[in-house]
């Protein structure tokens, strides 16, 4: 189950995605409507926008961080757009790593602002300028956004899950796309298949008959990992819980136990104790992902309770790995045209 997204949203098309069927086609035509009329502001700087077709988990923000850190090599200097999941700035406010808690700006960009600046706000033009004229940048990340029509996107790569794909294929209300896939590849740049899997096939079909390039990526667990041996209660509040469960095993971890919350879950006291005393019991060490940790660090855990988790990280690879900057370059080269169109 991806966020609170229904498990239906998920699987073959049923009886419930067909009830939903006439909703879900008024939300695509005013999503589609929405998408194709939007007076989109131009910013004085590239804008990369790293979005996706769904509703729920796809692996944008790792693959967000490393164009960050590839932009850092080809000698930019990057910040991230983000509206912020939960936040409550009424103004743009860049994020403050050390200060800021993940209930006013969002687990993301907590973990965004650990590599380069983080403008959190709906309105991503005023976040766009905030980053030019206050912190320097000279090349936008929108972490999400693809599908709000705010901003001028000189190259907009749409992530899918190779293992979930577009779900049942519905638009809300019947299913996780947030709007027809015909209307969103005509904004789309290229495609991003992330992960293992044939859930992703059909979309990844269509996009290359629409002559749209596709890309290839995967998250490996960090070098730094140390997981091999180590028996655990894994626990995510995140899109999909199942991948993470999966990517501790593959850094060499046994996942005794798992529990699965609401992507960008907030926990309560009562919660984290029960995980501790839970995994005291039997045994077990705590893991959750870097994003769970972000809201952790910020809000409810204690000093105590941080100090027995381990933390996954991840790295995304690209194949082959020139694609960042491939990425990187045609977004230039699309701005540099932008600007001598006027």
């Amino acid at each position: 189950m991806a966020s609170e997204a229904p498990p239906f949203w998920w699987e073959k098309p049923d009886w419930r995605a067909l009830a939903l069927a006439p909703l879900s086609a008024i939300y695509a035509l005013v999503a589609g409507r929405r998408m194709r009329s939007a007076a989109r502001e131009k910013v004085e700087a590239p804008v990369l926008c790293v979005g996706n077709f769904t509703v729920g988990g796809t692996g944008k923000t790792p693959v967000a961080i490393a164009l960050a850190r590839q932009a850092r090599r080809m000698q930019l200097n990057p910040g991230f757009l983000s509206r912020g999941h939960g936040g409550s700035f009424a103004q743009p406010h860049v994020v403050d790593p050390h200060h800021d808690a993940a209930k006013h700006v969002g687990d993301e960009p907590l973990l965004l602002a650990e590599h380069a600046p983080v403008a959190v706000t709906p309105n991503r033009a005023a976040g766009a300028r905030l980053l030019l004229e206050k912190h320097g940048c000279d090349f936008l990340i929108m972490d999400d956004g693809f599908q709000s029509a705010r901003i001028h996107i000189d190259y907009a790569l749409v992530v899918v899950d190779a293992r979930y794909g577009v779900g049942n294929g519905h638009v809300i209300p019947g299913g996780p796309l947030r709007a027809d896939i015909v209307d969103q590849l005509v904004f789309t740049s290229a495609l991003l298949k992330m992960g293992e899997g044939l859930a992703a096939d059909a979309v990844v079909r269509q996009a290359a008959r629409a002559g749209r390039p596709i890309f290839e990526a995967r998250t490996r667990p960090s070098s730094k990992a140390g997981l091999a041996g180590k028996r655990f209660l894994a626990f995510a509040g995140i899109g999909h819980p199942d991948k993470f469960f999966d990517t501790v095993r593959e850094a060499g971890g046994e996942v005794a136990l798992t529990r699965s919350f609401p992507d960008h879950h907030f926990y309560g006291e009562d919660e984290l104790a029960e995980l501790s005393a839970t995994a005291r019991g039997a045994g077990l060490g705590l893991i959750t992902t870097a994003k769970d940790a972000a809201r952790l660090r910020h809000d409810a855990a204690s000093a105590d309770f941080l100090g027995q988790l381990d933390v996954l990280e991840i790295d995304t690879v690209f194949d082959p790995d020139h694609v960042p900057e491939r990425i990187i370059d045609e977004t230039l080269d699309a701005w540099r045209q932008r600007k001598l169109q006027g």
